[in-house]
């Protein structure tokens, strides 16, 4: 390896952006596609080879996880020396930090709603005494006023403390499940951000849900207890090193995702369909049962606080049990009329999803636009979407017109002092507000009410359409700006009310009740903007109590998500390109059928020898920022040429740490390596925790020695023909979770590895950079 070659890797891969990647060509045409570039990255002047991710608008490197178990020689001997008992501590503390993850995810999702219903209730109590002593002005002021503060904390929080706390963080923990990790996503800051933040941005009346958020909260959480603390903030435990590994952080992290659903939606098994369906790229038994286990006790939590949340102990807080919105009162039975409206429905949702996700992606590239110029413009940003929003709650009831109470009505007309179907806003004794009771209300009363059974005649036509155009162009311009936002409740708030509308039309024909209509409304609208059919419906189904509607249910989701997918990719698959993650997809794209593996592997080539000179490893390092090395046998040390395995920065990091050098180029033996190294000096650190480079001090005599790398090589490492079909490929590297596929060649007699595919090398990008005329649907 010549200082030519080395300067010609350095210049193609000066950031470990590039997905450490080991031998593979720049993009030169990369700005004039703009491809690899996330949302709106013209206008960065960094190195555009690099991949990078926009995480709340800050720009940083990615890297690929180590999800594929190293066996090394010291990992072998680790295994081996193993006790019984410490092999049944492992499995004991797989099923405690289960039950952890549950408790945890659980006290924080009852935390979030106990401080929603109380921050919220307070708010709209003083607003609604103000309106009802007819001092209209400081009603607003005071209720604007609210909003702005919570908002700005909100923003201040995310701004200054922890960016990827935005958004929903759905679309970080897809990613990294996938196999992408990217700095912060689940660091503790991000996890206290998240939670604060959430109560502050929901509680602020913004058309946002915490169902998003308490997913990434509940995956920061696993996070932090799989990395046995925090060694940042001096919170650590030792006796966790059995988890200080890509492999079984992952495993947690997807027990805490499903655990983020169970908590915020109550629904403990569409949290566990939630995980396999959306964020994970890998699934087993083993973790299904884990999965569920964690989602049973974030149930029994929850059953068990808010039991005791019934005697009036949580103040505003509501007496509600598991199932939010029940709608098992209901009569549930329907005819063929009713099934031509949930056709319509499923229609009308696939193209108003579809629509909806269109315009996600253009806002988020204009606020990107926004958020690179800083943390003021991000709260500057914010307030003003918090202006606008308060806007809307309050001055939109002054449209419509009051009405007068049913003399059939089970709950007490107007309702003052308390949450209801009947808001008095402005109106006079015996009347009712119907816009207020939606709008001038939490996000959760207002889906309470459009799902409530019995309610066929209280919300007018006027009143449903002015709130859907409200909620719909409210939820599009929220998400996107620098506070915890999720979309399900946007969604499920629209949803329900075009529902309630198409309802009205189908009343003379149909004997569903209005508030099934809703139901279906909001089902039809999940569908066609997240692309999810089975955990949605076992989702709405735990949440309403309404088993008979099952068959319905499943019709309207399957229609929304096939005309959606006839026009774009689900919400969250979006996000995830437009912030520059390298996802890899369970499928390959056809061109690939086309194309060897061989053919998109490029170099040059970085390998190492056995015994390799410590001077040729530091400039390996410094040079590059492959994460994979190929380790060759040579003769005396082997009888011919051969791959003997492969090694990873981070190994060899703690390999020149240790010093354990040799002045003469000789094989050590592994005896002596096993007294050396343990397979815990190999385990990751936490979240930017790893060691670097920089932190190594060598001087220009050890320069000189040899260090014998056998020990720490992945001595089975995933090997493939350079004959391999391309999509055949594709599929082997995500299906086993790989982070490196060395490629050997077909004959003999030639030098044993013509090179390494990473995930970069299956982008779209670098496929059409080597070849200009493929078409991606070619």
């Amino acid at each position: 390896m010549d200082q030519r070659e080395r300067e010609g890797i350095n210049d193609i891969e000066s950031n470990e952006g590039s997905m450490d990647r080991n031998g593979s060509s720049s993009f030169d045409d990369d700005k004039e596609l703009g491809m690899m570039q996330p949302l709106l990255e013209r206008k960065r002047t960094m190195n555009t080879t690099s991949q990078i991710a926009v995480v709340g608008a800050n720009v940083c490197s990615i890297e690929s996880l180590d999800y594929e178990i190293v066996e090394s020689d010291v990992y072998k001997e680790d295994w081996r020396s193993r006790r019984k008992d410490q092999i049944f501590q492992y499995v004991i503390l797989k099923w405690t930090f289960a039950l952890l993850i549950g408790l945890g995810t659980g006290l924080v999702g009852f935390f979030n709603n106990l401080a929603v219903e109380n921050i919220a209730g307070v708010k709209l109590l003083m607003t609604s005494n103000l309106m009802l002593k007819n001092r209209h002005q400081e009603a607003f002021f005071v209720y604007a006023g609210c909003n702005l503060i919570l908002a700005a904390a909100a923003a201040a929080l995310c701004a200054y403390i922890a960016p990827a706390a935005a958004g929903s963080g759905i679309p970080e923990v897809k990613a990294y499940l996938n196999g992408v990790d990217a700095h912060s996503i689940l660091a503790p800051s991000t996890l206290f951000v998240k939670i604060f933040g959430s109560i502050g941005s929901v509680s602020a009346a913004f058309v946002v849900g915490k169902e998003g958020p308490m997913v990434h909260t509940g995956a920061c959480i696993a996070s932090l207890l799989g990395q046995g603390g925090s060694r940042k903030y001096h919170l650590t435990w030792t006796c966790l090193r059995y988890f200080k590994n890509d492999r079984d952080r992952r495993d947690l992290i997807t027990c805490g995702s499903a655990a983020g659903v169970a908590a915020a939606f109550r629904a403990p098994v569409g949290g566990v369909l939630f995980a396999l369906e959306e964020v994970a790229s890998w699934w087993r038994s083993a973790l299904l049962w884990r999965t569920f286990f964690t989602t049973a006790v974030v149930a029994v939590v929850l059953r068990t606080l808010i039991e005791y949340c019934r005697s009036g102990k949580c103040g505003l807080f509501g007496k509600g049990g598991l199932i939010m919105f029940d709608l098992s009162s209901t009569t549930t039975t329907y005819s063929a009329p009713d099934l031509a409206a949930v056709i319509l429905l499923g229609v009308i949702g696939g193209l108003f999803g579809s629509l909806y996700n269109f315009f996600v992606d253009k806002i988020l590239r204009t606020y990107s636009i926004i958020n690179e110029r800083g943390p003021r413009f991000k709260i500057l940003l914010v307030v003003i979407i918090s202006l606008l929003t308060s806007c809307c709650s309050y001055g939109l009831p002054w449209l419509v017109q009051c009405t007068p109470c049913p003399s059939d009505a089970l709950d007490k007309c107007p309702t003052i002092g308390r949450s209801g179907n009947f808001k008095n806003f402005q109106c006079p004794p015996g009347h009712y507000n119907d816009l207020a009771s939606l709008l001038l209300n939490t996000n959760d009363d207002a889906i309470r009410n459009l799902f409530s059974g019995g309610t066929n005649n209280e919300f007018h036509v006027s009143t449903l359409i002015i709130f859907f155009v409200a909620i719909y162009f409210l939820g599009l311009v929220t998400y996107g700006i620098a506070i915890p936002s999720g979309l399900f409740i946007p969604v499920i708030l629209a949803g329900a009310s075009y529902g309630r509308l198409v309802a009205h039309i189908f009343n003379p024909i149909s004997d569903l009740d209005n508030g099934l209509f809703a139901l279906l409304g909001a089902a039809s609208f999940l569908g066609g903007t997240m692309r999810m059919t089975v955990s949605v419906c076992v989702i709405l189904l735990e949440l309403t109590n309404d088993l008979l509607m099952l068959p319905l249910v499943m019709l309207v989701l399957l229609i929304s998500k096939t005309v959606a997918d006839s026009f774009n990719k689900g919400v969250y698959d979006q996000i995830v390109k437009m912030k520059g993650f390298p996802y890899m997809e369970a499928h390959s794209e056809p061109y690939m059928r086309n194309l060897a593996a061989g053919d998109v592997v490029s170099g040059p080539l970085i390998t190492f020898s056995g015994i390799e000179k410590v001077g040729n490893i530091v400039h390996a390092l410094k040079s590059t920022g492959h994460n994979g090395f190929p380790v060759i046998n040579e003769p005396p040390f082997a009888n011919a040429t051969e791959l003997c395995g492969l090694v990873l920065r981070a190994h060899l990091l703690v390999l020149l740490k240790k010093k354990k050098f040799s002045k003469e180029r000789v094989d050590i033996g592994n005896g002596e390596n096993f007294q050396r190294f343990g397979a815990f000096d190999f385990a990751k650190g936490g979240s930017g925790k790893g060691m670097k480079l920089e932190d190594l001090c060598v001087s220009e005599e050890e320069m000189e020695m040899y260090v014998d790398v056998h020990s720490i090589a992945n001595t089975s490492p995933y090997t493939v023909f350079e004959t391999m079909s391309l999509a055949k490929t594709a599929v082997l590297f995500r299906e086993l979770g790989l982070r490196h596929l060395i490629v050997v060649p077909k004959t003999t007699g030639r030098f044993p590895v013509v090179g390494i595919l990473t995930r970069h090398d299956f982008t779209h990008e670098h496929i059409v950079g080597l070849f200009p005329k493929i078409k991606k649907h070619g």
